[in-house]
């Protein structure tokens, strides 16, 4: 893959994203087997979740904004909030919270200082700028409990971390929770301990931190560029990017599977309220 992200395990099964080339992709049969592809778009795709009790529909962070992918391949958009940005933007990571709202980051094209924001979708499909001021979102990703997220911004090698109350999804006041100097904090996932595993673009690495703070375990990969990272029970699941790299090795844009020791939760459907239909144009 070029730029092998969003990587999530759903009750459909491993999927995973090729960000600039617009594919969703599923792993399917033995993990040395082909990606199998769902759906190509014609606009960069950040990040998927199924929507319940939709079956072959997902929610998508991809182009400019938000849509729902249509078992068929078809769009609607919910929202497209930065098509009309002074400077060519495009989403980038996303993710449910386990109360199924759908939380996605934008960044331009260029990465350009605090350009990027991040929205929530809600149950009923309204969009809503929640953080401004970002260059390079990457996450979000929640505790157990929804009551807390994770956020790089990847650019200034920082995670953030925030209360989230459950009730209104209204963010608190964020604290640093770790500074990466050796490389770019990306995609993130959090285990049934509370730990949070990263992948490190730049420095092939995947590292576990725990509630604290503190790095608990590092492990390393033969590809530069791990980007996102998933887990299905106790199978860590790491994309890796080939993008930027002017002599790729055999392994750059792999997926990489290895097995630790404690496990990790299915990612949460996105819910919406049962109107009868969403917001937003089909295309």
């Amino acid at each position: 893959m070029e730029l092998g992200e969003g990587i999530r395990w759903t009750d459909r099964g491993i999927v995973l994203v090729d960000i600039l080339a617009g594919r969703l992709l599923t792993a399917v049969g033995h993990p040395a087997d082909p990606l199998r592809q769902l759906a190509q778009l014609p606009v960069p795709l950040g990040a998927v979740a199924p929507v319940a009790d939709a079956p072959g529909t997902w929610i998508a962070a991809a182009g400019t904004g938000i849509c729902l992918l249509a078992p068929d391949g078809s769009t609607r958009w919910l929202a497209q909030p930065d098509a009309d940005a002074a400077r060519p933007m495009r989403m980038n990571d996303a993710t449910t919270d386990p109360f199924g709202r759908f939380w996605a980051g934008s960044m331009s094209y260029d990465a350009d200082e605090g350009a990027g924001s991040l929205y929530r979708v809600d149950h009923d499909g309204t969009v809503t700028r929640v953080l401004d001021d970002i260059t390079v979102p990457n996450g979000p990703a929640f505790t157990a409990d929804g009551a807390t997220m994770y956020l790089a911004d990847s650019a200034r090698g920082v995670i953030r971390r925030y209360p989230v109350d459950p009730a209104t999804a209204e963010l608190g006041p964020p604290e640093v929770f770790v500074t990466v100097d050796d490389g770019s904090p990306d995609g993130m996932v959090v285990d049934v301990e509370g730990a949070l595993w990263v992948a490190v673009w730049g420095t092939g690495s995947v590292r576990r931190y725990l509630p604290d703070g503190r790095l608990d375990r590092t492990l390393s990969l033969p590809a530069r560029q791990p980007a996102g990272v998933c887990l299905q029970e106790d199978l860590l699941h790491i994309t890796t990017a080939r993008v930027g790299l002017a002599e790729p090795g055999p392994y750059d844009g792999a997926v990489f599977t290895a097995r630790v020791d404690v496990p990790g939760r299915l990612a949460t459907a996105y819910r919406h309220d049962g109107s009868a239909s969403f917001p937003g144009e089909r295309s």
